[in-house]
């Protein structure tokens, strides 16, 4: 009977201490949240960044969820993302776990999805000193170019028949043939099999990337990610995605290959990959991770930016009509029937237009996640280590003490009278991220959407299709890291005179 007592006295004390330690552990404010699946009921996966702005609205600029065994946390204001992103950018360096990013990374061998390790320091390094430097970049700006002139000849062609064009179709055919001719020194026919084969692997690995497993929140539960098809899909979309760039590999390594007159970006890889200059060893694994970066955020974040930003201008004319006087002005002085990389340096208020296109939509509008490596506190609230933190950057872009009253109006304007731009070092601008995790191709990605951008304001003048109002144009988003508009959109051209 004395043994018995013991040892429920001594399970009461061992309850009432783990017990005193939870209470202890001050979390951000956020929902209230059911046993064993947290707040998973009450999540939406429609326009995800409007949803967790609502709930900052409620909660605070820092707020806490769970899903299953996961402690979630999302920041929504310039000033705790600094918090984040500065002042303890270590600490949150590295990635949470994510069965999709691990298998399509090739375990995170890539740059974007890679642990916080040497190996990742050093490639990253290699990234901003080479691949993606503003030599690099100003390499392939005749490409950029001559895919920009086939973009306009073919809406050219629509004009004349007065039909309208697919402006998300023809800005994904063309980041496509960018990222195509640039990272494989390869150029497909726009309508070939190869291109929609590229297309097709293209959109799988997308879909598996912003996915939600199971088996990352519900350790027990795992068996549910075979159940649904999601495992069956996903080693679909990665036998696809392996077996082309194996084959890209391949052919750049052929020693009977012609190669291209710049040298393509897999050829530098695959330098990098003989030379051995790191002090840990660089895989095949790591060329292949690199690839997909390249790839994925090329073609990802131009394509949707010009979307956006021309979305916008169908709803603010007073803004197209204004850029387009800075841009055709600008040509008729100098003679010119186009605008090129060098061109955009001296237009101010189409830079502003741009820099309020990715403030107003970032590409990205929930930053990818990163976690807490350590047990620390921002804003007085406790981050256990393992806790996976997002930062809503749609939401920071409108956050009101840095942007001022109607942060959802689009007015290039601000940028003329604020000096900020989107290097990462604004953390009220963080279209590109910021600190140890900032995306390396910013040069890359801010130079691929310009230049189209650009020039559909200049030779074209656009309305909406016959019968639809600027106020009913679709704004919801594909679910995805990256986050193109759900419904294309459709305009029709009409040719400016000169």
């Amino acid at each position: 009977m004395e043994d018995i007592i013991i040892g429920v006295v001594a399970l009461a004390a061992i309850l009432f201490f783990f017990l005193s330690q939870k209470s202890k552990t001050k979390l951000p404010p956020g929902p209230r949240r059911l046993p064993l699946i947290g707040n998973l009921h009450q999540l939406s996966q429609l326009n995800p960044q409007r949803f967790f702005y609502g709930w900052a609205k409620k909660y605070g600029p820092i707020l806490s969820y769970k899903i299953g065994s996961r402690t979630m946390v999302v920041i929504s204001s310039a000033e705790l993302t600094k918090e984040l992103l500065k002042t303890q950018d270590v600490n949150f360096a590295d990635r949470p776990p994510h069965r999709g990013h691990e298998l399509m990374t090739y375990g995170r061998s890539d740059m974007a999805m890679n642990h916080y390790t040497p190996l990742y320091r050093e490639m990253r390094k290699m990234g901003m000193n080479h691949l993606f430097s503003p030599t690099r970049v100003a390499t392939f700006n005749h490409v950029r170019e001559d895919e920009a002139r086939k973009m306009m000849a073919k809406i050219e062609k629509a004009a004349e028949r007065s039909e309208p064009v697919d402006i998300s179709e023809l800005m994904l055919t063309f980041t496509n043939s960018v990222v195509c001719r640039q990272a494989f020194g390869k150029k497909y026919n726009e309508d070939g099999e190869e291109m929609k084969r590229f297309i097709k692997i293209l959109y799988g690995t997308q879909s598996v990337l912003g996915k939600i497993f199971f088996s990352d929140f519900f350790p027990f539960f795992g068996f549910l990610d075979n159940w649904t098809g999601l495992t069956a899909y996903m080693m679909e979309c990665f036998e696809r995605q392996d077996t082309y760039i194996q084959e890209i590999i391949d052919e750049t390594i052929d020693p009977n290959r012609v190669k291209p007159e710049t040298e393509s970006m897999i050829d530098l890889l695959m330098g990098i990959y003989k030379d051995q200059p790191f002090a840990s060893k660089f895989t095949l694994e790591n060329v292949k991770g690199m690839i997909l970066n390249i790839v994925v955020a090329g073609t990802d974040t131009a394509a949707a930016a010009v979307v956006w930003g021309m979305t916008y201008l169908m709803k603010y004319p007073q803004v197209m009509k204004k850029a387009q006087a800075e841009v055709r002005e600008y040509a008729r002085e100098k003679g010119s029937t186009f605008i090129t990389e060098d061109d955009v340096k001296n237009l101010p208020y189409f830079r502003a237009l741009v820099k309020e296109t990715l403030r107003i939509e970032p590409v990205i509008p929930l930053l990818i996640p990163r976690v807490c490596i350590q047990d620390t506190k921002i804003a007085g609230y406790d981050i256990p280590a393992g806790t996976t933190v997002n930062v809503n950057a749609w939401a920071v872009s409108r956050d009101e003490k840095e942007w001022g009253p109607n942060p959802d109006e689009f007015r290039p304007e601000r940028f003329l009278d604020k000096d900020v731009d989107f290097k990462g070092t604004d953390y009220e601008f963080i279209p590109f991220g910021s600190g140890r995790r900032m995306c390396p191709g910013m040069r890359l990605g801010a130079a691929m959407l310009e230049v189209p951008f650009a020039n559909l304001l200049l030779k074209f003048d656009f309305k909406l299709p016959a019968g639809m109002k600027a106020e009913e144009i679709n704004m919801d988003v594909m679910t995805g890291l990256a986050m193109h508009k759900s419904v294309h959109l459709k305009l029709v051209p009409t040719k400016v005179s000169k």
